[in-house]
This record gives structure tokens, C-alpha cells and sequence, in this order.
């Protein structure tokens, strides 16, 4: 241990990064500063380049750009696998110079969403709604519950940060993130964020056994122009007509007093405001001003992803979301970035231009050490340099036990919400005749004799997904945004099953949609964010309470979100439900 003191763990942490900042390169340090995409191979061992996502093989990554930030892309078939393949990774990085041990991250991988911009797929996890969903149940301690069931999935495969939770303000309810968020009301988002944070990191006991939390997306994403996401040059200003800037920092303050580690700025960049009129992630008065000063923020930032670099996904052209920079070239961008006070580049791998910009003289290795004693202080705290390493066959126990999936199933329960019960036809009894569409016929078997046609039927259960224009393909398609209102073939077909039979329809609410015409023509409509159709049987039949409540208020019509405040809550004209609606059976 004598030529590697910072391996001496009864050594304080600061005294350790100091010991190892020492002994680093320029390139060692800039390797630090990347955080970007990874994938596994398909059964757990490393992978070779990723041609679909421009990604190139794990070893390019950990020998050659001296990387060791990763965020996994993907599902995996087992936990199992991921343990193998994250084991192999830290063994890579264990045999460079350092051995610095990787830190992997990932996006929210617990509920029903399959977005690679924002979520992935449960695979081998515990399923649970999402985060709106955890929002409907308005429980903090099963929303602490969930963050302690999925620290403990995440350590065991070797996930240590979560690029979550995500506690911007839902105000647009057009803006196609709101699905991770807590909902429209700020008091909420911040109580059950800061419970969402305190179960990751294991209470106020964070080390070895936490993961760290990275908040987003300060100073809060959700006052979209139009409603449109920054993802895409048409969705990049977000606007205050209504003033309310400094609601949208409330959640993030309780993020804050709940210990949070990690912040991500988001690709907006504010209008009309005291701020400089540029992306978050290139704001000094915002990241510096803000999170730093007035905040006393003194973790690590982290960018959202692809700031500095175009890219092509899927495909197709993805520029940089340099919005208010455009012109500014790749090393100007880095240097900006920087200045303004972040730590690390989410979604680049291009430690070589961080290392040119040091050699010119533009950025200084002082600034370099600031922000890699942040980002090994992170590493030194996980616990990583003493415990790289997972057992994957405990892996495969542990997550997604039986245990963890019947809290998960519970809380899909316990987040369905009843909006409208007309003639009272829920519950509906045991054994009648049931219609279904969106519900497989074998699940809805236990719970009546299925028939093939409304007119055979007692009553029919629909499930529907939240309208939706469709906006380009591939990477962008994943994005639902624009019109709130259903298609009128959609609206005819419920009340074509509906004038046959009593006809309950489930609506995917990953967005606030327009049920007016929906609520009419059916007897009784529930809403979900993430739920099984054995969950949603289960509330309709009484077997299970009908306990959720709405997260936010859904519009009257679409003439009253065009006219709303962006930045301002519960701002839609005489809503069809208010925010907390929800009936019991």
C-alpha cells in the first residue's frame, strides 16, 4: 500500500483525494471529467463498439480515454449480467496505471417507460409506477420505501449513482418529461423528492452501501415554451410570464436539505429573466450565482447530456444542445461550461480537448483540481477504492425478489387513481363478463369469463395511452409532446363500446390529456403511470383500494393550455379535475 497511500482507509477522504490528485496526469485527471453512455455485452461481458449509438468498445473508454463515469444504456436479461460485466469493467480500470475504480450510473430503470433519453425498461428490477405514479400515492414513506428497494438493486449490480430524481415542477402539460417528475405542486415534489433522495443514499448514513442521488434539472425544467422539450432546438427557451422563477427552486431546496450529491443542469436556457439567456449548463449566474453562492452547493455538477459535441443517434443527426451558444466552437463551449461552474460533461468522451485547452493556457489545472477533487471525493465516499467489486449470484437474489416486486406491485396499486365512476359500475363483481382491449385476455381471466365482443359483455375495460403527436422518428418519437387531445376515431370508438355495454377506460397518464370527451362517453375512467393489468383488475374489482390521487390538475381543453403560464401551477382555465381529485369504491 506504500506506493498507493490513498488505498489507506483510515485515512480521512480529503486527505486521500489530495494523496491521489498528487500522483495524477493531465489526461488521468481530464479522463475524470467525461461521463457518457456505456453498454454491456449481451451476456455480461464487455462490449465491443455500438455503432447504432456512435459508442466505441468499453477498453477504448477505460485504456485509451481514461475514463471511469459511466451511465449504462440498455436492459439487461439478468442482474446477474450486469454484475459480470460491471466486475469485468472494474477489473479494465484496475489495471491502468491509478486503478482508479469505475463509477456507473444510470437513468430510471424501475418503472413501465422505455425512453432512452429519459428511462429504461425494469428488465430484472422490481416494477413500480412512475415517478408521477409514486406522486398519486402522496406516501413519503413509500416513496422512501421504493429509494431503499432500489439502492439495494442498484449496489448489487454495481450501479452507483442515480441520474434521478427529477423534481421539476410539472406547469406545461404539454412538456413530454413530466412522466419523471413528482407532479405540479411544488410542497410535494420537494417532500417526497427529499424521501426519494434519503432512501438511495441509505437515510443520513451515505457511504458504502448508498447510491448518490443527482438531482434534476436545476433550477427546474418545466416551464417549456409551448411546452416543448430542449432535447430539440424548437423546445430550447423556457419562459416566466407568470413570474415564478423562484417556485420552480423550491423542490430543489429540499433536495438540498435532504443531502443530496449530484445536481444536473438542464438544456433550457431562461427568457426574459435577470439570467443570462443561455443554456443552464453553460450558466455562470446560474450554476455559480445560484447552486454554488446562494445555495452553498459544494457537489458535484453534472451536465445534461451532449452540450459540446453533435452526435448522430440512431441514425440520424443530433446536434449539440448548445442552445444560446451555437456559435461557439467545441473548445469554447468546454471552457464556458467550466466558468460557469460544472463539474463534469454528461454524454462526451473527449478528454483530449480538455487536455489541449490546459496545454493553451485556457483553462488552468487549478480549475482542473477543483472540480476532480468533487468527483474523487464521490468515488472515495461509495467506497469504491475498497469494494469495487459485486457478488453477482447475490445479484441475481436480490433483485427483483419476491420481496421487492410485491412492494413494487403494491405501489402500482396504490397509484391508480378513479377519476369518474358514473352509475357507480366499479367495483364490478367477480365473474361477470368482461370486454377487454389493452388487457391480455389470460390476466383478465381471473377475474371474469373474457368474451369477444361488447355486446357478449357485462362490461368493457379499455386502456389507452395519453394522446400524442407523433414528432419525427427514431430518438425523437420517444418524446411525447404537442396536442392533448385524442385522435376522434378514439373518442367514437369508446363511445361505440360504450353504447353497448358499461365501458371503464384506463388512461396512461404520462401526460395531463384531455378526458373531457372521454369521461362522457364512458362510465368510468382511471388514470395510471406505470401499472400492470392485474394492478389495474385489481382496483377496478375492490380486491385492492382505490387510493391514488391526481398529481396534477387535468385540463379542461386544449384553448385553456394555450392560454396558461408555462412557470405557473394549476394555471389551466376551470380544469375538468384539480390536482389531489380521486375517488374511493
Amino acid at each position: 500500500m506504500t506506493d498507493r497511500p490513498w488505498l489507506d482507509a483510515s485515512l480521512p477522504v480529503d486527505q486521500r483525494v489530495e494523496l491521489l490528485l498528487a500522483e495524477m496526469t493531465l489526461e488521468e485527471k481530464a479522463g475524470l471529467f467525461f461521463q457518457t453512455m456505456i453498454t454491456m455485452g449481451p451476456d455480461g461481458e464487455l462490449a465491443d463498439a455500438d455503432p447504432m449509438f456512435g459508442l466505441p468498445s468499453n477498453r477504448e473508454y477505460v485504456l485509451d480515454r481514461r475514463m471511469n463515469h459511466f451511465n449504462l444504456l440498455g436492459v439487461a436479461p439478468t442482474a446477474g449480467a450486469i454484475a459480470r460485466w460491471h466486475n469485468a469493467l472494474q477489473e479494465l480500470a484496475a489495471s491502468t496505471r491509478l486503478g482508479i475504480p469505475v463509477t456507473i450510473s444510470t437513468d430510471p430503470r424501475h418503472s413501465f417507460t422505455d425512453n432512452p433519453g429519459a428511462a429504461m425498461l425494469s428488465g430484472p428490477f422490481s416494477q413500480w409506477p412512475d415517478t408521477l405514479g409514486l406522486a398519486a400515492t402522496r406516501d413519503a414513506g413509500l416513496v422512501e420505501r421504493f429509494g431503499d428497494i432500489a439502492r439495494q438493486e442498484y449496489t448489487a449490480v454495481g450501479i452507483r449513482v442515480a441520474l434521478h430524481p427529477q423534481v421539476d415542477l410539472a406547469t406545461e402539460p404539454r412538456w413530454s418529461r413530466q412522466l419523471q417528475t413528482f407532479g405540479e405542486d411544488a410542497e410535494l415534489s420537494g417532500k417526497l423528492g427529499a424521501a426519494y433522495i434519503r432512501g438511495f443514499q441509505n437515510g443520513e448514513s451515505f457511504g458504502p452501501g448508498a447510491v448518490s442521488t443527482m438531482v434534476k434539472h436545476f433550477p427546474g425544467g418545466g416551464p417549456q415554451q409551448d411546452g416543448e422539450d430542449p432535447h430539440f432546438e424548437y423546445g430550447r427557451e423556457q419562459v416566466y410570464p407568470g413570474g415564478e422563477f423562484e417556485l420552480h427552486l423550491k423542490p430543489f431546496e429540499d433536495a438540498f436539505a435532504a443531502g443530496v450529491r449530484q445536481v444536473m443542469p438542464y438544456y433550457g436556457m431562461p427568457v426574459g429573466t435577470e439570467y443570462e439567456e443561455v443554456g443552464f449548463g453553460f450558466n455562470k449566474s446560474v450554476l455559480t450565482g445560484l447552486l454554488r453562492e446562494r445555495y452553498g452547493f459544494d457537489g458535484v455538477v453534472c451536465t445534461d447530456w451532449g452540450l459540446v459535441t453533435d452526435a448522430e443517434i440512431m441514425g440520424q443527426p443530433f446536434p449539440a444542445r448548445a442552445w444560446g451558444v451555437e456559435h461557439l466552437t467545441r473548445e469554447e463551449r468546454m471552457v464556458k461550461i467550466l466558468d460557469a461552474g460544472a463539474d463534469q460533461f454528461g454524454g462526451e468522451a473527449c478528454p483530449e480537448l480538455l487536455v489541449a485547452l490546459v496545454e493553451d493556457g485556457r483553462i488552468t489545472e487549478d480549475r482542473v483540481d477543483a472540480s476532480a477533487r468533487r468527483l474523487l471525493r464521490e468515488k472515495f465516499a461509495l467506497g469504491l477504492f475498497e469494494n469495487p467489486y459485486v457478488d453477482a449470484e447475490a445479484a441475481d437474489r436480490i433483485v427483483g425478489s419476491d420481496e421487492f416486486r410485491a412492494a413494487g406491485d403494491a405501489a402500482q396499486r396504490a397509484a391508480l387513481t378513479i377519476l369518474s365512476n358514473r352509475d357507480a359500475v366499479l367495483p364490478f363483481a367477480p365473474g361477470v363478463k368482461l370486454y377487454v382491449e389493452g388487457i391480455d385476455a389470460e390476466t383478465a381471466s381471473a377475474y371474469g369469463d373474457v368474451v369477444a365482443t361488447p355486446a357478449e359483455a357485462d362490461l368493457a375495460v379499455l386502456r389507452l395511452q395519453a394522446p400524442y403527436e407523433q414528432r419525427g422518428s427514431g430518438f425523437e418519437s420517444f418524446f411525447h409532446a404537442g396536442s392533448l387531445d385524442f385522435a376522434p376515431e378514439t373518442i367514437a370508438h369508446v363511445a361505440e363500446v360504450a353504447a353497448a355495454v358499461p365501458t371503464v377506460v384506463d388512461v396512461f397518464l404520462d401526460r395531463p390529456a384531455i378526458l373531457g370527451p372521454i369521461v362522457e362517453a364512458a362510465h368510468a375512467v382511471t388514470g395510471n403511470w406505470g401499472a400492470s393489468s392485474a394492478a389495474l383488475l385489481d382496483v377496478l374489482s375492490g380486491a385492492a383500494e382505490a387510493k391514488g390521487r391526481l398529481p396534477f390538475d387535468i385540463p379542461r381543453s386544449m384553448a385553456a393550455v394555450e392560454a396558461s403560464r408555462p412557470d405557473v401551477p394549476f394555471d389551466t382555465e376551470d380544469p375538468l379535475f384539480r390536482f389531489g381529485h380521486g375517488l374511493t369504491l
